[in-house]
């Protein structure tokens, strides 16, 4: 298809100045899109993004409760690698950085709430005070304890299983489903049977390969994280981490445009692309000399299948989670004490709540803004799962109802709270099913063959902000390779 079809008219281009290089259209402006289309802008391209929904950022976004501005997607990012947090230095957020005043994170497991027990990703470090803790019973504990003796277990290279195969192998099934489903499920939203160890724990896998026991690796690799205590695990920015999209959109100068959506995507003649945008009824035609599209899988395979139908079909089959966010305020006088940083909740409990932050035990600027603000202190907790969502079925005041009657039995919360928000994300987090990563390798390979069209995004490498970034910049040394091979 060329340039000329007809019916398409001509979306205005961005104004090229001179030596500033071959035009890219960004496909998406959730962080991944903006952190790739900041990338080229600093490389000397013209760059536009387009984002189909009113506002970018995506799962980066900030809500008002009680007249506090809190994050009400993600809230943190790793600060033990250095993409994201170096992101929002370049965007000029350096002061903001903060990071949490603890995380001391409990359980809720057999009916009260019990402290986290030291793991690797649900893989007990210290069968002793596995014991001791109860979340796990005693013959839990006994069939963990055969890991120190069975024979070792090794993955072929090209080998992947589920994460609750591998460790269940190892450590029994109570490990899997008292430590090692909560924490999938505050990640993911999904389950231990269906997701892929080595794309979802990648960590755990590597254990494999330091001796015989996981739990004797996963004290050594415990042991080696005490000794970086000076160097925080999470980030976190005073005021939220959703003020990070526009500071990367506005630091980078970036040419964006919402409620723009891609409908359509061919090769133009001569080289380069051409985009179907804007509404079914009146689609109007962008070229461009590359193309990244940084969209969720489903929407990414439909743009791809024309020009790239083996990527395509793949994408189409990864599965997304639901879930919601349900943020309350209450008065500092209503709250029962609590300990740590808040909770996460084994789904063999039966419960609908999974996680729930005390953000102002977590964040000392949301507890000083809440002061500021009647006194209030902000906490959420977090529903819904892969294939279960019944849970977010009903209007908001019946999911903060549950989420109140859950929270009475766990913390003892009874008050009414001064104010609340819902927040949900509809497909929200990609499903890193079994063999995920020969996946994302295959689907690669596929647009390796398609000179300056790449993907990045949390369906390929991780769901968190830095591993996005990283995403990001791999698709901008994809789009500079093909490129330079078009001799462009």
């Amino acid at each position: 298809m060329g340039s000329e079809k007809s019916g398409l008219d001509r979306l205005d281009q961005p104004s090229e100045s001179p030596g500033s290089g071959p035009h890219v259209v960004v496909v998406g402006g959730g962080i991944s899109g903006l952190a790739a289309a900041a990338a080229l802008r600093t490389r000397g391209l013209t760059v536009t993004v387009l984002e189909g929904s009113p506002a970018i950022g995506g799962k980066l976004a900030l809500g008002e409760v009680a007249g506090v501005t809190v994050d009400v997607g993600a809230e943190a990012m790793l600060n033990r690698r250095p993409e994201a947090t170096e992101l929002a230095r370049r965007s000029g957020l350096a002061e903001r950085l903060v990071h949490p005043a603890t995380s001391a994170a409990n359980l809720w497991s057999r009916g009260t709430l019990r402290p986290m027990p030291r793991t690797v990703m649900g893989v007990p470090a210290d069968l002793r005070g596995l014991a001791a803790g109860g979340v796990v019973s005693r013959a839990g504990v006994a069939r963990a304890a055969l890991d120190l003796v069975i024979p070792p277990t090794r993955l072929e290279e090209d080998e992947d299983v589920s994460v609750a195969q591998l460790v269940e192998r190892r450590l029994g099934v109570e490990v899997v489903e008292r430590l090692v489903e909560p924490l999938l499920g505050g990640v993911y939203a999904g389950h231990a049977r269906e997701l892929s160890a080595r794309a979802a724990v990648p960590q755990v896998v590597a254990l494999l390969q330091s001796g015989r026991s996981l739990v004797r690796a996963a004290a050594k690799t415990v042991e080696a994280a005490g000794s970086m205590q000076e160097v925080p695990v999470f980030a976190g920015l005073v005021g939220g981490v959703g003020q990070l999209p526009r500071a990367v959109a506005a630091s980078a100068g970036l040419d964006v445009r919402t409620d723009t959506a891609a409908r359509r995507l061919t090769r133009r003649d001569g080289g380069g692309w051409l985009l179907e945008v804007g509404s079914a009824h009146a689609p109007q035609a962008m070229t461009a000399g590359a193309v990244v599209l940084a969209t969720p899988a489903p929407s990414t395979a439909r743009l791809l299948g024309e020009v790239a139908p083996d990527a395509a079909a793949e994408l189409a089959s990864v599965e997304y989670a639901s879930m919601a966010v349900v943020t309350l305020a209450l008065r500092a006088a209503d709250l029962p004490e609590t300990a740590g940083s808040g909770f996460l909740v084994p789904p063999v409990e039966g419960r609908e709540v999974k996680a729930a932050t005390y953000s102002f035990a977590k964040w000392d600027w949301v507890r000083a803004h809440g002061r500021e603000s009647n006194d209030v202190l902000l906490l959420r907790c977090s529903i819904g799962r892969h294939r279960e969502e019944h849970a977010l079925q009903g209007d908001d005041a019946e999911l903060v109802a549950r989420v109140r009657a859950e929270l009475s039995e766990a913390i003892g919360l009874v008050a009414q709270p001064v104010d609340t928000l819902v927040t949900r994300w509809g497909g929200a987090l990609p499903q890193y099913a079994v063999g995920h990563v020969e996946r994302v390798r295959r689907i690669r390979a596929s647009l390796a063959r398609e000179p300056g069209l790449a993907v990045c995004g949390a369906a390929y490498d991780g769901i968190g902000i830095a591993a996005c970034v990283a995403s990001a910049e791999l698709a901008v040394t994809q789009v500079l390779d093909g490129l330079v091979a078009r001799g462009e």
